[in-house]
């Protein structure tokens, strides 16, 4: 076998391996939030499917594949199938550039856990969370529904306003590591982690990456009371599981992102390296899941004065700040 043809067989292995660990990751997901859930609220979750209830991400799967599939009449017709898409496709990608472990021996050749190390991997995840914005634009236009409409508009300001602020606060992380690839960030956490020189950064870029999720106590897109289901109303079957698993993607994904700026990603005592990923990644989605069960919603001018007026001057004044401490070092 030669080295090309094993290098791109090494390379569909590690794509394979990524996505199956990561959708199998996020349809657990869903249920460890509902029996969190239902935990916090004093009730019982879903515990019939299988034995202790863990067959149920697989009920929920043949339930989205059998349900009707439909379109309203006035709704734009490739807009309305393009906008599903658009929110799955860019979650699952942004695990391209993410480091999972420390490079490992196989067949001879150091092979690193990481699908792509491009040297712009944090420009990759801006650009590519971008991209996710189109979805819910698209998907509140095109249904031809003035509440998916209204929650397209909502949405879309909250995530330009949100990514703004995140974006500012990862500057101080490429400051201290002098690196977009985010292999180089992680190595440069090896003996202390981002989040201690960066707490404000952290808290930051916490707050914005729920907003981006549209997790409470930002689901304005989607909040029923006001708008039925918000950007996605007019949507069912499988295209609406795909809104739903683009969802608890892009929670991993931020949480595997806030893993790697700022908690040394996949360094820890003791245990292998991809376990440590997984627990940290891990603390990151029960906290979403403990917010949801915990936090109030907030009003649409509180949410936009949070972000404006709070978040993105204090992440400019964290880059001076670190620009002056770096300066006198």
């Amino acid at each position: 076998m030669t080295p090309a043809v094993l290098d791109m067989l090494l390379l569909l292995a590690k794509i394979g391996l990524v996505y199956f660990v990561i959708l199998t990751f996020a349809a657990y997901l869903v249920l460890a939030e509902r029996r969190v859930l239902a935990w916090i609220q004093d009730r019982k979750g879903p515990n019939r499917v299988g034995p202790f209830g863990l067959l149920q991400p697989l009920a929920d799967l043949i339930k989205m594949l059998t349900k009707e599939d439909f379109r309203p009449a006035g709704a734009d017709r490739w807009l309305f199938l393009l906008a599903p898409a658009m929110a799955a496709i860019p979650a699952l990608m942004i695990f391209g550039v993410i480091p999972f472990g420390a490079p490992v021996d196989i067949f001879g050749r150091t092979v690193p856990l990481v699908v792509a190390d491009l040297n712009v991997g944090l420009l990759f995840f801006l650009a590519l969370s971008s991209i996710a914005v189109y979805s819910v634009a698209l998907g509140g236009w095109a249904s031809n529904s003035k509440y998916a409409l209204l929650g397209g508009i909502r949405g879309l300001a909250q995530l330009i306003s949100y990514e703004l602020s995140m974006g500012l606060s990862v500057v101080p992380v490429v400051m201290l590591a002098r690196s977009f690839s985010l292999t180089e960030i992680v190595d440069a956490q090896s003996t202390v982690p981002f989040i201690v020189y960066q707490p404000v950064a952290f808290v930051i870029f916490l707050i914005s990456i729920a907003a981006e999720c549209r997790r409470i106590p930002f689901d304005l897109p989607e909040a029923e009371s006001e708008l039925v289901a918000g950007f996605h109303a007019e949507y069912s079957g499988m295209r609406f599981g795909l809104f739903f698993v683009g969802e608890y993607v892009n929670v991993i994904a931020l949480g595997a992102l806030a893993t790697t700026f700022f908690l040394g990603g996949w360094h820890g005592p003791l245990l292998p390296p991809p376990v440590w990923f997984f627990i940290k990644v891990s603390l990151f989605a029960f906290f979403f899941i403990w917010m949801r069960g915990t936090l109030p919603r907030l009003r649409y001018d509180q949410l936009m004065h949070l972000g404006w007026k709070v978040l993105t001057p204090l992440a400019l004044l964290n880059i001076l700040a670190t620009g002056w401490w770096l300066l006198l070092r």
